[in-house]
């Protein structure tokens, strides 16, 4: 356990990134003093440099860095490989070791809003996030699932982390959309506003888990809770991987999930309101 200790969220663009909201209230609740939580604004070509600048103790890793970091660590967690992506970093003697917490997120999110383990699953979306929405989806005991993706051609990657994951996995482009609808639950991976034009089409499927957390509800979160479907928004992802986060920086297991919540839903709030 670490009383002290540096520690940042790195990507681009970074200035709209809850992480330092949700860390720094773990940290205050905790009595960890000595703790401090930097954002850092790094693409794929800074990120050598970055990690190297600093005393750090753990890294949050957003896009675009969570598979450009994989080469540049000493040891990564079987998790990581498998989706092939590191979204943590924790240095512990001068080394480099890499995580994954967003399947952790994804899990808790869908546990959390009691969302039923899918029989079956439709993935929108193709990259590092789709990847560990894979993984979640293995986790809870399914073993195929289809990705729809804008060009299927560039999906190769995430294709290679569903045979590392042993999913059986259907690709799609989005004009197939219609026809795949009848599933137990839908994970959008796209971008906020990049699935407003599909709302219409996926207003009755049963679940969304919406990676998106504002502005919240998204077109498509609101369709889809309009005709009675359970709907589950990213911000609940983004607050339980950074709990584990925090965890496996710190080295403590008592992290007070509810203050990272308060924190990071009032500071929502105060961005919708400024911009409203």
């Amino acid at each position: 356990m670490r009383t002290t200790g540096r520690a940042a969220v790195l990507g681009s663009p970074i200035a709209h990134s809850l992480s330092p909201y949700l860390h720094r209230a773990a940290y205050q609740a905790m009595g960890l003093t000595g703790w401090t939580y930097e954002a850092h604004e790094c693409d794929e070509a800074r990120l050598p440099a970055l990690l190297d600048s600093a005393d750090w103790a753990g890294l949050s890793l957003t896009m675009p860095l969570k598979r450009a970091v994989l080469p540049l660590l000493d040891t990564v967690s079987d998790l990581a490989v498998e989706v092939g992506g590191a979204n943590t970093v924790v240095f512990t003697d001068g080394v480099r070791h890499g995580d994954n917490t967003d399947v952790y997120g994804i899990e808790r999110a869908l546990g959390e809003a009691g969302v039923p383990a899918p029989g079956s699953a439709l993935v929108l979306g193709a990259g590092a996030t789709a990847a560990s929405a894979l993984a979640a989806l293995r986790n809870l005991g399914l073993r195929t699932a289809t990705l729809v993706a804008r060009d299927p051609a560039r999906a190769g990657e995430t294709i290679e982390v569903a045979e590392r994951l042993g999913v059986a996995l259907a690709v799609a482009s989005f004009d197939k959309l219609e026809a795949l609808l009848e599933v137990d639950l839908v994970v959008s991976t796209l971008p906020g506003g990049a699935a407003d034009s599909f709302a219409g089409q996926l207003a009755r499927v049963p679940a969304l888990f919406d990676v998106v957390y504002a502005p919240w509800p998204t077109r498509l979160a609101a369709s889809v809770e309009a005709g009675g479907g359970k709907v589950v928004g990213g911000f609940a992802m983004l607050l339980h991987q950074a709990v584990r986060q925090v965890e496996l920086m710190t080295g403590r297991l008592d992290v007070p999930v509810e203050a990272m919540r308060a924190a990071g839903e009032a500071e929502i709030l105060r961005r919708a309101t400024r911009t409203g």
